[in-house]
């Protein structure tokens, strides 16, 4: 039964208000980074007048000025008073996650979110009345092959491996780690990227080798744009679809069953653990949602973006443990990281 709301909500929304102010918060931390306020300010080692920071970035006075005081109010920012001047300054986690020169930036996903992700979301209404993606509707490109869509040239195509990096920079560690991996020697990342999770496995497990299986201008733009020096990570390409995959003692699957219907992820799991060595087994990297459905809200949100851009959904425990048993994979182990990605483990 769903909990009452107190008198003082029914009253007066607050809740509710703020719920539909979110996608305005959003995007006021989303131009702040597309404009490069947070890089400015990180940069500085005094805070900055609006005036200044308007003139630096090409804005208007104005429009900046509303715009720090609102990223002041959310805690973005940070503000104080000299001689009837506000000046502004970053605070630790703007300077740690929103600007672009941070070890830990979260940049790349906000850049691609803006420019990507909210655009899509804008027809969610009839995403859910027609069950299909919207890249058509949204970016007037054919939704069947939607991997096309998103890799429609390579800019976009490096938006989106910037968004998958940034992924790994916050839960990378957390699900590598969720089991103890180090039997596996030799694994292999299908679908991995620009090897971001890759580097996290090889730093967990150094004496494992590390592959990323991706399609071939994925792999050369992960070489040009976003290789580590002496990470020991190697990379081939092809598709793991229609090619065939290189044996591994594990197959790593992250943010990729996600995807894909369930015909087309039994496909898949069933050619891995064909390929798989005895022994061997495969760790799907997915936000969980619990067995009623009922949450967690990141995993809810996260299913209807699935909705808006791909042809999958997220699952929950039991509905990835069917298809590995389905598959042909055994002892099926689920772990929840507390983060946005849990962990599962089955072997052959």
């Amino acid at each position: 039964m769903a909990e009452h709301l107190s008198q003082s909500e029914l009253d007066y929304p607050f809740k509710l208000l703020e719920y539909f102010n979110g996608f305005r918060v959003s995007k006021m931390i989303f131009s702040a980074c597309e404009l490069g306020v947070f890089d400015l300010l990180l940069k500085s080692q005094d805070a900055l007048s609006a005036q200044h920071v308007a003139q630096e970035l090409g804005t208007s006075m104005d429009g900046m000025e509303r715009l720090l005081d609102a990223l002041v109010g959310i805690e973005i920012l940070e503000v104080e008073t000299a001689q009837g001047t506000a000046l502004y300054s970053s605070t630790d986690v703007a300077n740690l996650y929103l600007a672009k020169g941070s070890a830990k930036s979260l940049h790349d996903m906000i850049i691609y979110r803006s420019q990507t992700v909210y655009p899509l979301w804008n027809n969610l209404v009839d995403a859910i009345r027609e069950g299909r993606n919207q890249y058509e509707k949204t970016f007037g490109l054919p939704s069947g092959h939607f991997f096309q869509a998103i890799y429609r040239s390579e800019e976009e195509m490096l938006k989106f491996m910037g968004i998958m990096s940034c992924h790994w920079v916050l839960d990378g560690h957390d699900v590598v780690t969720a089991f103890d991996l180090s039997r596996f020697q030799k694994v292999v990342d299908l679908g991995g990227c620009t090897g971001a999770l890759a580097n996290e496995m090889a730093r967990a497990y150094p004496a494992s080798s590390v592959t990323v299986f991706d399609l071939p201008q994925v792999v050369e733009a992960a070489q040009k744009h976003f290789k580590q020096e002496d990470s020991g990570v190697t990379f081939q390409s092809g598709d793991f679809f229609s090619d065939e995959i290189p044996g591994a003692d594990l197959y790593v699957l992250a943010r990729v069953i996600h995807d894909w219907p369930e015909e087309k992820c039994l496909a898949l799991l069933k050619k891995i653990y064909e390929t798989c060595k005895p022994g061997g087994g495969v760790l799907l990297v997915e936000a969980l949602l619990f067995e009623n459905r009922r949450g967690p809200i990141m995993a809810q949100i996260f299913s209807l973006n699935m909705l808006v851009q791909t042809q999958g959904r997220e699952r929950t425990p039991s509905e990835y443990t069917h298809m590995l048993n389905k598959s042909g994979f055994c002892n099926v182990q689920v772990c929840r990281t507390g983060k946005s990605y849990d962990a599962i483990l089955a072997v052959r």
